[in-house]
């Protein structure tokens, strides 16, 4: 049985909103194109309806300084727990827009920009994506295990599992 299912345009949308609400967190990494990639967790503020994805960054940090020399990043999130995960690859952009900031803005992100929102060193990563790849799994990581214990005893496939690619 062939659970792939490539999504496109407003679909891929949906599904892209949908997994990133669902784990919110994701490892961000630059510096793609040297030996040692550099990886950091980092929060999904918001993704768009054409798929943006939106970071807080300080406009200092050494990834907007990686972003300045290669714009190409990746986005790993992961929620083991319910069996979803997703790859995705996008060229990022530093933004210092004030009314972009404002319409992001939580009382979370203080806890990085101790002046708010009118911080000399906040910024935003817009991230808009190349490609991306999907693997979810419905229902909970132990009625899962059941289920392929049981495609194991039986010879069929019970688990639930749909994945493929992400088009925007």
């Amino acid at each position: 049985m062939n659970n792939t299912t490539n999504l496109q345009s407003e679909e891929a949308v949906k599904k892209l909103k949908e997994l990133v609400k669902e784990i919110d967190t994701c490892l961000f990494c630059t510096n793609l194109g040297s030996d040692g990639a550099t990886t950091r967790p980092m929060s999904v503020q918001d993704v768009d309806d054409q798929g943006n994805l939106w970071f807080f960054s300080d406009i200092h940090s050494d990834k907007n300084h990686e972003i300045q020399g290669d714009k190409k990043v990746q986005l790993f999130f992961s929620h083991p727990g319910k069996s979803s995960y997703m790859v995705v690859n996008g060229e990022a952009e530093i933004i210092t827009d004030h009314h972009k900031i404002d319409e992001l803005w939580s009382p979370l992100v203080k806890t990085w920009f101790k002046e708010g929102k009118d911080d000399p060193n906040i910024s935003i990563l817009k991230v808009k994506p190349t490609g991306a790849y999907y693997w979810d799994t419905t229902g909970n990581k132990m009625i899962n295990f059941f289920k392929m214990v049981a495609s194991v005893a039986t010879g069929t496939t019970l688990v639930n599992a749909k994945e493929g690619s992400i088009t925007v």
